[in-house]
């Protein structure tokens, strides 16, 4: 009697069944890893106001607005992914909050907000970070 190789059906069904595992926590992986990449621009967008910003409150004692310090209107601040920065805060209280598009990003960030606030101690600036996008998105500055 001669024996022909090959595989059984279960031990593909079996096969199957690993690699669709395996895929599907990687799509995971991947569009956790992305949406971390995107919201990354909103620190990149803020990483040139804050100067501005620290600068012009520690000269004046309040905080920039439009067309002041440097600041510009909030559109001219987007990006790929951001949508808007803007200044708002009273006295040398002051806050950035950029806003994620609501169509070009994942979908976990959609509309969400990350807020930078500043904080001057004895001369020198501290920015603190806050957002309402998931946390395991957020870098661990702003968790």
């Amino acid at each position: 009697m001669k024996r022909t190789a090959g595989f059984t059906l279960i031990e593909l069904m079996i096969v199957i069944a690993i690699v669709s595992i395996l895929s599907a926590i990687a799509i995971s992986v991947y569009q956790d890893s992305t949406a971390k990449s995107e919201l990354s621009e909103a620190f990149t967008t803020v990483d040139g106001m804050k100067a501005d910003v620290a600068s012009y409150a520690n000269e004046t004692g309040t905080c920039p607005s439009v067309g002041i310090g440097g600041i510009l209107n909030p559109a001219s601040y987007s990006g790929k992914y951001v949508a808007s920065a803007t200044v708002s805060g009273t006295g040398t209280n002051c806050v950035i909050t950029t806003m994620m598009r609501s169509n070009t990003v994942a979908q976990k960030l959609r509309g969400k907000k990350v807020v930078f606030t500043m904080n001057p101690t004895g001369g020198s600036t501290k920015w603190t970070c806050s957002s309402d996008a998931p946390i395991n998105i957020r870098p661990h500055s702003c968790r």
